[in-house]
């Protein structure tokens, strides 16, 4: 299988179909759920390092344990081609001294050959733009066809997200350092969803 064709797979992890007899729905719509990201502890140093200090935007979530919760608002794909799109409430901030960078409205996009978690960024509330954040990698093990439990949940877990290049260039600009870089392993994520056949 092509690295593109298994990149286009990690949808199914947030938007499964449902099953009618053999036949898979045409379109899946994400109702509710939740994305849950254990924070790297390499990420969470070079912050602590920096001085950086991680925070949330309502109604996102962050554990003593470092793990940040983002509810799931919603989404759709097209089941045969696994291209769509899921969406997030809430996001995460940074800051350092006077600098806050808000990182909200995440959009996992598998539109493209390699899927992508989209956010809008604002350095002190001022809005600099809708920027690919994270590159969302495939855990090894990827077993298919995924069944959702009682028919409309999922919960699989074991997939990693990475700086992209843009978003570590933006990051190292804004708090004029050079510790981050592309490929940078922010955490890895657990998705939680309820789904619907359309």
């Amino acid at each position: 299988m092509s690295v593109n064709k298994m990149s286009r797979l990690f949808v199914f992890v947030l938007a499964l179909t449902l099953v009618t007899g053999s036949a898979f729905a045409q379109t899946v719509v994400t109702q509710s759920g939740q994305t849950s990201v254990q924070l790297a502890s390499g990420f969470l140093s070079a912050l602590n390092t920096l001085k950086v200090t991680p925070g949330v935007l309502n109604p996102t979530t962050i554990s003593s344990k470092a793990v940040v919760t983002f509810p799931i608002t919603g989404g759709a794909v097209d089941a045969k081609t696994a291209a769509g799109q899921i969406t997030h409430a809430g996001g995460l901030t940074l800051t350092a001294g006077g600098t806050t960078v808000a990182l909200r409205n995440f959009t996992i996009d598998t539109t493209g050959t390699t899927p992508i978690l989209y956010g809008v960024a604002s350095v002190n509330g001022s809005v600099a733009g809708a920027l690919p954040l994270f590159e969302v990698q495939l855990p090894k093990v990827f077993p298919l066809p995924l069944k959702p439990l009682d028919g409309a949940f999922i919960n699989l877990s074991g997939f990693g997200l990475a700086l992209t290049d843009t978003a570590a260039s933006t990051l190292n600009s804004v708090f004029g350092v050079t510790a981050f870089s592309g490929g940078f392993k922010v955490g890895t994520a657990t998705v939680q969803a309820f789904v619907v056949a359309n």
